[in-house]
């Protein structure tokens, strides 16, 4: 079988950050409108202000992880869906064709502590998520749809899991992993120096998710 063509997230000419924002921007922009929500009411929903949010549509700025999780929250998403939507392909980019990131590219969003580097696509069904560092404490607490896999590069994360019969607590160092259920509240921090931590979050696609 011959071997897929494959495609870069960066565009062979312009802005390749101006394009990622305007992506995003308008991915979140038609899913408003999808939902049949007005900017108003989307800020309203995610506590965000409306000034905020009309900039992020026109791709003016971009939001913090924890922004973008009340969006997604709102739109009945998840943050890494909304990422995933700001892979720029090649305009001559066949169909079915494999998606390629390289060193440097793919959507950065702010997180405290670090940032986190979208490595997917919209048109696949999972969203792989590089983290590099990590809080030295707890924040609040992630949920949404579908299951995560958390893999540790470096570093040393304790992540908690907030189960009915109350917090689960679990260390993890080089080469560990875990997987649970999206929808089980979730926070990790770093042990030690959280500049350190590299992670690669996996999370699959719900049915919501393909929006495009």
């Amino acid at each position: 079988m011959p071997a897929q063509p494959a495609h870069s997230t960066s565009p062979a000419t312009g802005d390749t950050d101006a394009l990622l924002r305007a992506e995003l921007g308008g991915a979140i922009r038609k899913l408003r409108k999808e939902r049949g929500l007005t900017l108003v009411q989307l800020a309203e929903r995610a506590a965000l202000s409306h000034p905020f949010l009309s900039q992020l549509e026109r791709g003016l700025t971009r939001p913090s992880m924890p922004s973008l999780h009340r969006i997604a929250r709102a739109l009945g998403t998840t943050q890494q869906a909304l990422m995933a939507t700001a892979a720029v392909p090649r305009p001559d980019a066949p169909a079915g064709s494999a998606h390629v990131v390289r060193s440097g590219e793919g959507l950065n969003v702010a997180r405290s502590g670090g940032t986190a580097r979208m490595l997917g696509a919209p048109a696949f069904s999972v969203h792989p998520v590089e983290h590099i560092g990590a809080p030295e404490r707890f924040e609040e607490y992630y949920d949404h749809p579908g299951d995560e896999f958390v893999y540790v590069v470096a570093g040393e994360i304790e992540i908690e899991l907030r189960g009915a019969d109350g917090p689960e607590s679990h260390v993890l160092r080089p080469g560990d992993s875990i997987c649970y259920p999206g929808a089980t509240p979730h926070r990790w921090r770093a042990v030690g120096d959280g500049s350190l931590v590299r992670l690669l979050t996996v999370q699959n696609a719900t049915q919501s998710d393909h929006h495009s």
